[in-house]
């Protein structure tokens, strides 16, 4: 019935044929209420008018030019936006078409400005476990999601790995979140030295963790820690934005609510809200300043770079989110949102953490809370409750192999920014059903 090869060649799923707002619409007429936003990417919803408005457009002006002849209006000025809105030291922007390419660019510059920086020796990069970064290959070397390099793994370069901040599993009883950060930063710092002063280029981590570990924050001060590491030892910071940055957290950037500014961040998802594939890097002015006085130019690129379509559904997107206020709608429903994930699963008997920011949000299931242990992977729980919520009409975004790699199940949401406080109800209620049905399943 199909000639596409599928994520998932086993499995018939509907088609989709419409998007109205927080809902898809299938072929058969059922409705969907997009709880993940497909994976936290359709940050205003389906079909805004604005949006759809821009990209017709600007199709109809001017489709496609190459970066190594034009640059472009919409390029131009959404560039502008997102130098003016970003963290101090920023001042230039890389485009791409998604997240996974947007680590790749990001990687190669951070080893580019080494070398221009008169610092060959700058080879190693340290990610942390459990994370996620891309599927391309330097992305998947980077991240530290097990099943998906284990194929693969042989031909990914070596890259360090260091734990997650997790607070739900990595800090002690007893130990204060200050303790934990200063413990997870003394462990990067001590992989610094292992692989030898002045040969470390980049440390790679998510802000809020998103699908490998599901919605997971950091504690407070663990990324004022990790910024004090990398200058000492000039290892560049690199935040992978890509899932929880451009407003999923309450704030355009995740790490303004760490207080601290990478050197290199990728953002992508979020950015075009899904009405375009687009990404990008943020680079510091000093890292774009190296890199012009000594090589001249970033020696890397791909066809659809700045493409002037994405460009503009992207700055159609963002105006949209800063007009209508929605950075600070997003904080106000997040609060929403917690309130009835705690209402319905604060005293469920498997659902061991509820956590996130914003609306980027996650429950960890449990066989026992008291032990924290997880269900046999070969239940895939996660996939069950995933089929559960879709029966009911709910779409969300779970994950298996959070504890591990192997064990470990969590579920993410992601709704737009327009969800209601029905909606909110709705996702609520049915995730708990699904999760409740999914668990009946598993026991019979």
């Amino acid at each position: 019935m199909t000639r596409i090869f599928h994520r998932d060649p086993k499995t018939s799923m509907p088609v989709a044929v419409g998007g109205e707002g927080v809902h898809l619409i299938d072929a058969e007429g059922r409705r969907y209420l997009d709880a993940s936003g497909g994976a936290a990417v359709s940050c205003l919803g389906h079909g805004h008018p604005e949006v759809t408005a821009a990209l017709r457009d600007q199709a109809g002006r001017l489709a496609y030019a190459h970066t190594s002849f034009f640059t472009t209006e919409p390029a131009e000025r959404l560039a502008d936006f997102l130098v003016e809105t970003a963290p101090p030291g920023i001042g230039w922007v890389y485009y791409v078409s998604g997240g996974s390419e947007a680590m790749e660019a990001a990687l190669k510059l951070a080893r580019q400005f080494h070398v221009d920086n008169g610092e060959p020796q700058r080879v190693h990069f340290i990610a942390r476990r459990q994370s996620y970064h891309g599927n391309t290959l330097g992305a998947l070397a980077v991240g530290g999601n097990a099943w998906r390099r284990a194929p693969f793994a042989p031909l990914l370069v070596d890259v360090a790995h260091v734990s997650p901040c997790y607070a739900y599993r990595g800090q002690t009883p007893g130990e204060t979140e200050e303790e934990y950060a200063g413990r997870l930063a003394a462990e990067l710092e001590a992989e610094i030295l292992r692989l030898g002063p002045g040969r470390v280029a980049g440390f790679v981590a998510e802000t809020v963790v998103g699908a490998t570990l599901g919605a997971v924050p950091p504690v407070a001060g663990y990324f004022r820690r990790v910024r004090d590491v990398c200058d000492r030892h000039g290892v560049l910071l690199i935040l992978d934005e890509v899932m929880c940055g451009m407003g999923r957290t309450g704030t355009l950037h995740a790490c303004e609510q760490e207080g601290i500014a990478p050197d290199l961040m990728t953002v992508a998802k979020g950015l075009g809200g899904g009405y375009q594939p687009i990404g990008a890097v943020l680079v510091a002015e000093r890292i774009y300043r190296t890199v012009l006085d000594g090589t001249g130019y970033f020696q890397h690129g791909h066809t659809y770079l700045a493409h002037p379509v994405a460009c503009a559904a992207a700055l159609a997107v963002q105006t949209v989110i800063r007009r209508d206020g929605l950075l600070e709608t997003v904080a106000r429903r997040g609060r929403g949102l917690y309130e009835r994930l705690r209402d319905r699963f604060a005293n469920h008997p498997h659902v061991g953490d509820i956590r996130g920011r914003g609306l980027f949000q996650g429950i960890e299931l449990v066989r026992d809370r008291a032990t924290r242990e997880p269900f046999d992977p070969g239940l895939r729980l996660h996939a069950r409750i995933k089929r559960q919520a879709m029966a009911r009409g709910l779409l969300v975004y779970p994950m298996g192999g959070t504890v591990d790699g192997r064990s470990g199940d969590h579920v993410l949401l992601a709704p737009p920014f327009i969800v209601s406080e029905d909606d909110l109800d709705a996702v609520a209620d049915r995730l708990a059903a699904a999760v409740d049905a999914a668990l009946l399943d598993v026991a019979g």
